[in-house]
């Protein structure tokens, strides 16, 4: 999870981008400045969602962009920096030591829970509904009732 030398790194958005239909749908166009950011960023978005909050990886992605001043955020590298925090976090946790970052508050962008999290959508449900969040299943899925109040 350490951050690399050569990142933060503004690319232009070209139409090949393995985020581009991501970003393009958040706004960004076909020449855009797009940010790749290293974890540590990442972290600092997801450590500052507090009891009762949430957030998804498109608000950690706008928040990020704003900062770095252009279009917007690389969701792919995001997306993996998320699963990333949330893995270490629960070997943190395991060790015995306290978990400073509350993955399970950040949401995917439509307000689902993320099954790929340590322990799938069930443990991240189970730890929302602790914190008094109201889950519904829709279908396969799990999702934060009125997730958009919390943001």
């Amino acid at each position: 999870m350490a951050d690399k030398p050569n990142l933060p790194k503004t690319l232009i958005l070209k139409r090949g981008f393995p985020c581009y239909n991501a970003v393009h749908r958040m706004g960004a166009r076909e020449g855009d400045r797009v940010v790749l950011v290293n974890p540590s960023e990442i972290a600092e978005e997801m450590r500052a969602v507090r009891k009762g909050k949430l957030t998804t990886i498109t608000e950690i992605c706008r928040t990020i962009a704003e900062k770095h001043k252009v279009k917007a955020c690389c969701t792919l590298t995001t997306g993996i920096f998320i699963m990333t925090i949330a893995n270490a976090m629960e070997e943190i946790k395991r060790e015995g030591k306290k978990n400073g970052i509350p993955y399970w508050r950040t949401l995917k962008a439509d307000g689902s829970l993320n099954e790929k999290y340590p322990g799938g959508a069930e443990a991240q449900r189970k730890l929302l509904k602790e914190e008094g969040h109201k889950v519904m299943q829709k279908g396969k899925k799990y999702f934060v009732e009125n997730y958009a109040r919390y943001l």
